[in-house]
């Protein structure tokens, strides 16, 4: 470095050494002690302590966890999460895993006894508190809940207690759910103890607590998914316009949430927990409808407009103004004039509710709203929530004339997208003329959104169902009538037709082989992505499209069926793909004759479909919607394959549900059991044994509970002699109580047996085994014997 840049600002003149030394000893006789300063005076070394403690104090406002605290609940971490990994296995030992687990929760609560706060607000142990809350009951998380009581906004500040609240009110609707059905958990009472509130209750002063600074809090980094859960917890029906997850979290933090291991209850399982939620949506707390009523009231009152319009650009409010939009829609509110919607949209509700709606005219901060990445999300709820009138007049302003600039512009489509949901059908007339020659671009840029919205909005006036067809095929530049066949292939890979040529010709060696492998079906998985590989945008499309009323989806059924067997399978075994065939067997508006022959193409080429991990499934749904009669066809067709079946990893599932063996000695049988099956869709374990009165039996191997005792009734009984279990298997085979438990009961198979021709006669067999054992036993067998 220069000389001259080492050191800035004016040079001195160097004094003599006297006179530094008289100046120093001077400065020092002059210079005031710091310990004498007073507080008020400035001094950069009281103002660096001070910013010092600060800091300390906000990351650990209740003080710091204790080094032995923190390692006993790394502990509890290891363990739950050991305890969540294998829930699924079953244990063997004789004393209640649940007992073990209930004993080591109740010793991880009492230690987490009076520092609840101090572990909120610790970056390792805030964490290790979400993971028990799950496994909390209603009555411990009543008293977590508590505890926490006032220092809710202070938490909900926090960095990483707000994630606690987060958590906590997130399981807070399970408990809710079963205090709203009057299921409440025993108390004991005490006399040096207050009384515990319901978590309704405790809510509520939740809400109470953060409505004073409730504006400032839709503003907050960390706060501001506190509130945004808040309000899907006060507002239930919210829950089921979108995905709850993406709503909360954003993409980072749900990222960082699933390399912490699944949050889920080591107790109990989630089997009942959507018909918790939807008893939560019917029977909502009026309480809460009236605090979610207040907390959009304190954000309108206390911010003007330009501060609610300024929250759509701001990063961290717009999600929460999107909810804040939500609730005051659910409420009935957005009809008002000066409400949040009237803000955002710029006056256009008031001019609706005052007549002048005809000289609204065009704002740029809707134009933002319109292109910006955060802020199109606070568009797409108005456009979608806002009434009818209101919606009218957008449509009017800003989009007509602009819909083939919105169509291909990254961030537009998403909102034309959900505008185009809500359009009469007059104005989805004006969207096919105005995007008459855009369809190509879209599909180029893969920009499928806006179709897909008009395909589905078309769904409701069949009257356009042609001009439909035509901009499909306008899309992928499809227009003769022999290349029809090749539209859902162009549509599965999004590809117009002229590319999808091209990538044909272009391809000139087949794809690798897969590697040997030791485990069969196997799939070799590649790295880099085909030209021809099938996209999740064309497979939703072409769901879309075969979800249209009957006449107007024969055209894309046409094309699906005209397809090769190969190249159906091919699809069958892709994950996008494969939810085409769902959708095809499923649909009320795929006609019937149109699945039968569905089905009926694959045989002979089952035993190719089901040797996949997806094409097995596929194959399962073909097997459920057949009848008995095209069920006998596809088992009749894999008789000559049978060895292969067995030999697959995955389509030895599928032959379970054939029952060969039983097809061809009793045919009769085996047409009774299927019908049966077709008849019983549910097994009832309590008609599984036949009565007196003649009770219908289900299959053997769908009762797990029998299939238990008698496990454990084994376990439990001695050895058998070696000679004894030869003949018990001997005898086995040819009792009908031994064939049971090979193939599915009927009744017909116990009070109707039938004998085949083919079956031989065992007379022999049975005179051998009663000389055997008529004869005296021999030493050997009665020292065994005693």
């Amino acid at each position: 470095m220069p000389r001259e840049h080492r050191k800035r600002g004016k040079k001195h003149k160097k004094q003599p050494q006297e006179d530094q030394i008289y100046n120093h000893e001077e400065e020092q006789d002059l210079e005031p002690e710091p310990l004498q300063q007073e507080p008020s005076e400035p001094s950069w070394i009281v103002s660096s302590s001070r910013t010092q403690q600060e800091e300390i104090n906000r990351e650990a406002p209740f003080g710091y966890v204790d080094v032995d605290v923190k390692t006993y609940f790394r502990t509890v971490d290891v363990q739950i999460r050991d305890w969540q990994d294998s829930q699924d296995e079953v244990a063997e030992e004789d004393v209640d895993p649940n007992e073990q687990k209930r004993l080591f929760f109740v010793a991880a609560l009492n230690e987490m006894l009076g520092k609840e706060k101090q572990l909120a607000t610790d970056p390792e142990c805030s964490v290790i508190l979400e993971r028990m809350t799950y496994s909390m009951d209603d009555f411990v998380r009543r008293v977590f809940f508590d505890t926490l009581a006032g220092s809710y906004e202070q938490l909900a500040r926090h960095r990483f207690a707000s994630h606690v609240c987060q958590t906590l009110l997130t399981v807070a609707r399970d408990t809710i759910a079963r205090e709203t059905k009057g299921i409440m958990p025993a108390v004991e009472d005490s006399p040096d103890k207050g009384e515990l509130r319901s978590l309704t209750h405790l809510v509520l002063d939740f809400c109470e607590e953060l409505l004073p600074n409730f504006p400032t809090l839709v503003l907050d980094p960390f706060a501001s998914h506190v509130v945004r859960s808040l309000l899907l917890l006060l507002s239930p029906n919210l829950a089921a316009l979108e995905n709850t997850q993406s709503a909360v979290r954003s993409k980072k933090s749900s990222t960082w949430k699933e390399k912490q291991g699944q949050m889920k209850s080591v107790f109990v399982d989630d089997k009942g927990k959507g018909k918790l939620q939807e008893t939560v949506s019917k029977n909502c707390p009026p309480e809460f409808t009236k605090m979610a009523r207040r907390l959009v009231e304190a954000v309108t009152t206390e911010l003007d407009d330009n501060d609610t319009r300024a929250m759509a650009a701001n990063r961290v409010a717009c999600p929460g103004l999107k909810l804040l939009l939500e609730v005051e829609a659910d409420q009935g509110m957005s009809s008002e004039p000066g409400s949040l919607m009237d803000r955002v949209t710029v006056g256009v509700v008031s001019s609706c509710r005052n007549g002048d709606s005809s000289n609204v005219e065009e704002s740029d901060y809707l134009g933002m709203l319109l292109r910006d990445v955060n802020s199109s999300h606070v568009l797409e709820t108005v456009v979608s929530r806002c009434p009818d009138d209101v919606f009218n007049v957008l449509w009017r302003v800003y989009f007509t004339g602009k819909l083939p600039r919105l169509a291909n512009h990254p961030v537009g489509n998403f909102v034309l997208a959900k505008a185009v949901e809500r359009v009469s059908e007059e104005q989805l007339s004006e969207v096919f003329q105005e995007l008459e020659g855009v369809w190509g671009k879209s599909i180029r840029t893969a920009r499928t959104g806006v179709l897909r919205s008009v395909v589905d909005r078309t769904a409701s006036f069949p009257a356009l169902g042609r001009s439909l067809s035509e901009a499909v095929s306008s899309a992928f530049d499809i227009g003769a009538s022999e290349n029809k066949q090749l539209l859902a292939s162009c549509i599965l890979t999004l590809h117009t037709l002229p590319d999808y040529q091209a990538a044909i010709a272009s391809k000139t060696c087949e794809e690798p082989n897969p590697p040997p492998s030791s485990h069969h079906g196997r799939r070799h998985t590649q790295t880099t992505s085909h030209p021809l590989e099938q996209k999740v945008q064309g497979s939703l499309l072409l769901q879309s499209l075969l979800r249209l009323p009957e006449p107007n989806n024969q055209f894309i059924i046409d094309s699906i069926l005209s397809l090769p067997v190969e190249e159906r399978i091919k699809i069958a075994h892709n994950a996008a793909g494969s939810r085409i065939y769902d959708v095809l067997l499923d649909a009320p508006t795929v006609p019937a004759k149109t699945k039968r022959q569905f089905i009926m193409d694959f045989i002979g080429h089952y035993h190719l479909l089901v040797d996949d991990k997806l094409g097995s499934r596929v194959g399962d749904r073909c097997w459920t919607f057949s009848d008995t009669y095209l069920k006998e066809k596809i088992a009749r067709s894999l008789i000559s394959n049978e060895q292969d079946l067995a030999a697959s990893f995955f389509g030895k599932f599928f032959a379970r549900n054939l029952n060969l063996y039983l097809l061809q000695r009793r045919p009769d049988e085996w047409r009774n059991m299927q019908s049966e099956k077709k008849r019983v869709s549910e097994p009832d374990l309590s008609k599984l044994w036949p009565t007196q009165s003649g009770a219908s039996l289900t299959p053997l191997e769908e009762s797990p509970a029998l299939l238990d005792n008698d496990k454990k009734r084994k376990r439990k009984s001695r050895p058998r002699d070696e000679i004894d279990e030869l003949f018990s298997s001997a005898l086995g085979k040819r009792s009908k109580k031994a064939a049971l438990a090979d193939v599915p009961l009927t009744r017909a198979a116990i009070t109707k047996p039938s004998k085949s021709k083919d079956e031989p006669t065992d007379n022999s067999l049975e005179q051998v085994i009663g000389a055997i054992r008529s004869a005296p036993k021999s030493d050997f067998h009665q020292k065994k014997r005693r």
